[in-house]
This record gives C-alpha cells, sequence and structure tokens, in this order.
C-alpha cells in the first residue's frame, strides 16, 4: 500500500470508527436540522469542518501548535454539546446570517476535533516536513468518511419519513436531546478521569 492510501484509509478510519464515536455524533448532530433536500448546504457544512481540521494538523505536523491532549479530550464533546443546544434553540428560520454563522462555528469546531488528533497526526510525521501528500489522503479520507455519515443520515431520515410523516422539528429535537445527554456524560466522565 502506498503512503497516499494508506493516509486515505486513516482518515477514513478516523472519522468512521465506532470506537471514536465523538465525532460520528457530532456529524449526526449537525445534520439533525437539515432536511434531506438541504443536502448541499450540509456537503458545505462538513467541508468547513474538514478545512478546520486540516489547518490543526499541518499546524500541528509543523511543530507550530501543540494542544494538551487533556483539555481537548473535554472540548471535544463540548463542541457536540454546544451544537445539539444550538440546533434546540433555532426557529425554523434559514437566514444567509445564520447559514454564514453556523459554517464558521463548525470551522473553529473542526480546529478543536483536530486537536484530539493532532498529536498521534504529529508522531506519524515525525521530523518529515513534507507533510502535504499524507495531510491531503488524510483529509479526503476523512471528508469521504463524513459524508458517508451524512448520506447514511439523511437516507435513514428519508425512509423514516416515507414511513412516518413527522415535523422536522421532531427529528431535531430528537437528535439533538439525545447528542447533548451523550455529550455531557463525555464531559462528565473525561473530567472525571483526569
Amino acid at each position: 500500500m502506498n503512503q497516499f492510501s494508506a493516509y486515505l484509509e486513516m482518515g477514513f478510519g478516523h472519522i468512521s470508527d465506532w470506537k471514536g464515536y465523538d465525532h460520528i455524533l457530532f456529524i449526526v448532530v449537525l445534520c439533525a436540522v437539515y432536511q434531506v433536500s438541504e443536502w448541499r448546504k450540509m456537503a458545505v457544512l462538513i467541508t468547513a469542518f474538514t478545512i478546520g481540521h486540516s489547518v490543526t494538523l499541518a499546524l500541528s505536523a509543523l511543530k507550530i501548535f501543540v494542544g494538551n491532549a487533556y483539555l481537548i479530550e473535554i472540548l471535544i464533546p463540548v463542541t457536540i454539546l454546544i451544537t445539539s443546544l444550538h440546533n434546540l434553540a433555532l426557529t425554523p428560520s434559514g437566514s444567509t446570517n445564520k447559514i454564514v454563522y453556523n459554517y464558521i462555528l463548525v470551522l473553529c469546531f473542526g480546529f478543536i476535533h483536530g486537536m484530539g488528533f493532532s498529536n498521534y497526526f504529529n508522531a506519524l510525521m515525525s521530523d518529515s516536513m513534507n507533510i502535504g501528500l499524507p495531510l491531503l489522503a488524510f483529509n479526503l479520507g476523512l471528508e469521504l468518511g463524513q459524508l458517508l455519515i451524512v448520506s447514511l443520515f439523511f437516507t435513514l431520515h428519508f425512509f423514516l419519513n416515507k414511513l412516518v410523516k413527522f415535523p422536522q422539528r421532531d427529528w431535531t429535537v430528537f437528535f439533538s436531546g439525545a447528542g447533548a445527554g451523550i455529550a455531557t456524560l463525555m464531559i462528565i466522565e473525561r473530567i472525571a478521569t483526569k
């Protein structure tokens, strides 16, 4: 397996690993406010997340940024909790300001989630200054994994909505409420393990 394929697979595995379900939960909560017809908005939002993730990994590999692993492990579920509460507070309105705000918020959360993997990525890069190809491959894999999760989420949404008509707000409340509850437990657990 060549280097590009190895990093592509690593990026895909990083986001879709059930053991690291915090990333999957973040994406599910992020999707919760969107309808199937809004998949393009969601795809752009996911790309904003990947960009934030990429910047953090690049800064880490170049030894410009080194994160505090304990703090980062707490901040990741905090991003899920904030996203969940943001979803629950939203009114059913898609103004341009809210869309731009969401992209900026998700980009910043991408920085935080990227920090969660940065120390490991940094160790893989060791003293190599040639991070371009590994970083590109890893983030393409990350993007593909995220798009797979989004596709599965919206497929479930589509078929459930065909079987039983339910308001979008109920869908949002269910997934955001579950996300908020799980994220709160993760925060408490991670604080308690210090």
